[in-house]
């Protein structure tokens, strides 16, 4: 087994099955657990969860045909059976002979209309209608109940949301809480269901591991235990800490100085500015241990060391015509960002030789057209046409590999939404390459520490405040991913 296979195993609770994959999970975990036993299980976590975060108050479970109305109906007896007032609307009536059924003829509670009068009755409405697997948008008969819910509590996705995607089908409530089975899915994180689904509680209602790995997923959660960054020993120094090199413009050297604080405080061994003739605007302002290189692009690319090199932030243009091509053709490890999805806007072909690309939703945008609801899709599809590791940047960023990879992080806050913020995760993402991660890997750990940091960076941050908590969340992610490996 390869270290990738073996830290995958380990990090197999981060999988991420979309809807497809779960119905898979479902029918291998069927040839060990009854489909009746897991939908019971199902309902008593549901509504083990209600009682848990709400006080009891009048009930009505909305039902739909299939498994998740099934969920419902179970819902609705547990709960009454805790003394809960407990009515039941049925959307239609549950397929016939199925698990579905056979749990709905087990409710002897009250039966109502599932109209939208009755929904505004109840003091709380449990959403059992299509859950994760919807695969078109929902009627306005079934939009207009549910805007008349006044709290709502949804089994394993909220109605209106695809579990692929996050996107919304026609309509889809904002719900308190979302308790879903097994594994999250992607539209648990992916925006707008990752806030639609208020608090998300993830239950085991008995389907074994060997169901999970039977089943080949490609989606993960990003966090420590996916990957591990590498370790700093007693025998480490600069050069084998990895040295980082950053392309520095004319007109904007903040933008490089910020990519160059990241990297220094994300654990890289030595961090060096390429700048041309503009070195004495850069040695100005450079702190101790920062080196700021005048000479010819060519002649520092002798260097082997220098084998990481960050080309975009700050820079024209020119700039990133003159630089990008000239490191692709030297054989770099190349993180293209900012100035470079301008030279490479309406042709992504112009990106092909980076090692990584890190585009925010509107540079991806520009580069590749508009990714449309199927986000992880469309990276997917950049990462292989460049054949580098795609960060869609984003409060839901996805990073995509070429190889089908991709991981979704949800470890982040809307603090890091201001200027330069991506150009310090260019320096994160370099260090941890120059450190010897593999590219994917690397791109991972360095939008969680760069989320985990800014988590940490108080109230309104601004960017040059995240580098000063990069050895905090290096530590924090080095911990977590301890107790995974062991």
């Amino acid at each position: 087994m390869t270290m990738d296979e073996t830290a995958h195993m380990a990090a197999r609770h981060l999988l991420l099955p979309t809807p497809d994959e779960m119905g898979h999970i479902d029918a291998a975990a069927a040839r060990h657990v009854p489909v009746a036993t897991l939908m019971e299980n199902a309902g008593r976590a549901v509504a083990r969860a209600i009682r848990r975060h709400m006080r009891p108050c009048r009930v009505l479970v909305l039902c739909g045909p299939g498994n998740n109305g099934g969920d419902g109906y179970v819902t609705a007896r547990r709960l009454a059976e805790e003394g809960w007032p407990v009515s039941v609307a049925a959307m239609a009536p549950p397929h016939p002979g199925g698990d579905a059924a056979a749990a709905a003829a087990l409710w002897r509670g009250p039966v109502v209309a599932f109209t939208p009068e009755n929904a505004a009755r109840f003091d709380l409405v449990v959403d059992a209608v299509f859950g994760a697997g919807l695969s078109r948008d929902i009627g306005p008969d079934v939009a207009c109940v549910l805007k008349a819910a006044p709290r709502v509590v949804a089994i394993d996705m909220p109605t209106g949301v695809d579990g692929a995607t996050g996107a919304v089908r026609g309509y889809a409530p904002q719900v308190e809480m979302t308790v879903t089975f097994c594994r999250l899915k992607p539209g648990h994180l992916l925006l707008p269901g990752h806030t639609l689904c208020g608090r998300t509680v993830l239950a085991d209602i008995g389907i074994g591991e060997d169901a999970v790995v039977s089943v080949p997923i490609r989606t993960w959660h990003n966090a420590p235990g996916l990957w591990r960054t590498p370790a700093c020993g007693p025998t480490s120094y600069k050069y084998s800490r990895g040295v980082v090199s950053i392309c520095g413009g004319r007109e904007m050297p903040g933008a490089a100085r910020l990519s160059a604080a990241g990297a220094r405080a994300a654990g890289a061994g030595l961090v060096r500015l390429a700048v041309g003739d503009s070195a004495e605007v850069y040695r100005m302002t450079a702190p101790p241990g920062l080196i700021v290189d005048s000479g010819a692009l060519d002649a520092l690319l002798q260097d082997s060391r220098r084998h990481v090199w960050v080309c975009g932030p700050g820079l024209s243009v020119d700039e990133v015509a003159a630089t990008f091509p000239a490191l692709v053709r030297a054989g770099r490890d190349v993180i293209a960002d900012a100035g470079a999805f301008t030279m490479a806007a309406g042709q992504p072909d112009r990106l092909k030789g980076a090692a990584i690309i890190t585009p925010h939703i509107g540079e991806f945008s520009r580069v590749f057209g508009k990714p449309g609801a199927d986000r992880v899709a469309a990276a997917r599809q950049a990462a292989v046409r460049t054949g580098a590791v795609t960060v869609m940047k984003g409060p839901d960023t996805i990073i995509a590999s070429p190889d089908g990879r991709v991981a979704i992080n949800s470890h982040a806050t809307a603090m890091l939404g201001t200027a330069g913020s991506g150009d310090t995760l260019t320096g994160i993402i370099a260090a941890l390459l120059a450190a010897g991660m593999p590219r994917w890997d690397a791109a991972c750990a360095g939008v969680w520490m760069h989320g985990d940091a800014a988590l940490h960076a108080g109230e309104w941050p601004i960017a040059e405040d995240f580098d000063r908590h990069l050895g905090a969340a290096r530590a924090r992610a080095e911990a977590a991913a301890q107790k995974v490996f062991g």
